[in-house]
């Protein structure tokens, strides 16, 4: 097995004789991660795709279920999901049309708006994720559980030298009490708690 060889190596072998004054070492992983990114999107956005979800609304919903005692802005929720606010806009109005979260603007501040999911939305996320942990583990199964933690944190080790680190811009706070403030009822947004959340995923 360790003697198999993939298509990157394949790519950079032909690299090699077309033009072998140039280093291509960096192919060895930004080619892999960039394959194994789609291919591992693919499967999820197939598995997701039986149980009625497109890959983004799973991304949303799961985002604001792992998190639900913390308020989340749409400004935070953009960074999470890494889509432009105006690309979350119309991905939160798809989702309030299923019913699935609900969005009220900040008490003090209607410049900020909150998002949170509803009854509804919460058992979806809670229906599809066991699932989906499962089926992602089924995708990593080629690895042992010593290769995915090495795998991990050289993973966690080129994303922060990339800058990818957490960035909250509003503040946590008490999801009742803002749901009071709001208006909220004891249901959905009010009483899943608002959220701050990627990538489970």
């Amino acid at each position: 097995m360790d003697d198999a060889i993939d298509a990157v190596d394949e790519i950079i072998g032909q690299w090699a004789l077309a033009r072998p004054g140039v280093d291509v070492s960096p192919t060895g992983v930004i080619g892999r991660v960039t394959r194994a990114s789609r291919l591992l999107d693919r499967a999820a956005r197939e598995f997701l795709a039986e149980h009625g979800l497109e890959a983004w609304e799973f991304d949303v919903l799961a985002t604001l279920r792992r998190a639900e005692n913390v308020r989340m802005c749409m400004k935070d929720l953009s960074a999470a999901a890494m889509v432009s606010p105006g690309a979350l806009t119309n991905r939160i109005d798809h989702l309030l049309d299923r019913g699935l979260v609900d969005r009220w603007p900040a008490p003090g501040n209607r410049r900020m708006t909150f998002v949170g999911l509803t009854d509804e939305g919460r058992r979806v996320a809670d229906d599809v994720l066991e699932r989906h942990a499962a089926n992602e583990a089924r995708l990593l199964s080629g690895l042992s559980a010593g290769d995915r933690d090495t795998l991990a944190a050289l993973l966690r080790k080129l994303l922060l030298s990339l800058g990818d680190t957490p960035a909250l811009s509003c503040t946590p706070g008490d999801a009742a009490g803002d749901a009071a403030a709001s208006g909220t009822s004891g249901t959905g947004a009010g009483a899943s708690g608002v959220t701050r959340g990627s990538a489970t995923r």
